[in-house]
């Protein structure tokens, strides 16, 4: 065995080892199995926004029905303010959004029928950008003010996420679900 022969193991060890640990954190940071998942969430609408300290809604919690000339307007019911259809940015993306007020005057964030790829660090937001066709949108949500609603709960079904109470809503116009990991748009709407 000459030499060159000695020096070829230690370095074809070192690069099988630094090739592994890159294979390693490539798969974590894309996590392409994702594309292969889907998770389905089918939530009912929410009558009453849940609170963080306090009990979960229950029918007793949930404003009664009188029969009272003029309904005060937490007897009406939860009512959509704003609404639009998802179109496609990185990933193919359908399903329709709606800004809903809650009888208790929280608002929710409502996904329904999404149908969308699943991947790395999703998450719904609600924005002040303008939605734009092709790749022209995918990079425009992080570029203004936004809210996090929070991680995206499934790629498929109907979803409902809160909006945080205190959130100005006059300047936000769109929902994005957003790739946080790569900053892209796999899908958005503009709300109208």
């Amino acid at each position: 065995m000459g030499r060159g022969d000695r020096r070829r193991g230690p370095l074809f060890a070192g690069g099988l080892i630094v090739a592994i640990v890159l294979a390693s954190v490539g798969l974590y940071w894309f996590q392409p199995w994702k594309l292969w998942q889907d998770e389905t969430v089918e939530e009912a609408l929410p009558s009453v926004a849940p609170t963080a300290a306090g009990p979960e809604p229950t029918t007793s919690m949930l404003p009664s029905t009188s029969t009272s000339a003029s309904p005060s307007p937490a007897e009406e019911g939860p009512r959509t303010v704003a609404q639009g259809s998802l179109i496609s940015h990185e990933h193919q993306t359908t399903g329709t959004v709606q800004l809903i007020r809650l009888p208790d005057g929280s608002h929710t964030v409502r996904l329904e029928n999404l149908d969308t790829s699943n991947g790395p660090d999703l998450r719904v937001w609600l924005t002040d950008a303008p939605v734009k066709e092709g790749k022209a949108g995918w990079h425009v949500f992080d570029d203004g003010e936004y809210v996090s609603l929070g991680k995206l709960k499934g790629n498929k079904g109907d979803q409902n996420y809160a909006v945080p109470t205190g959130t100005d809503l006059s300047g936000l116009t769109s929902v994005t679900i957003w790739c946080d990991r790569f900053d892209v748009s796999f899908g958005a709407a503009k709300l109208a």
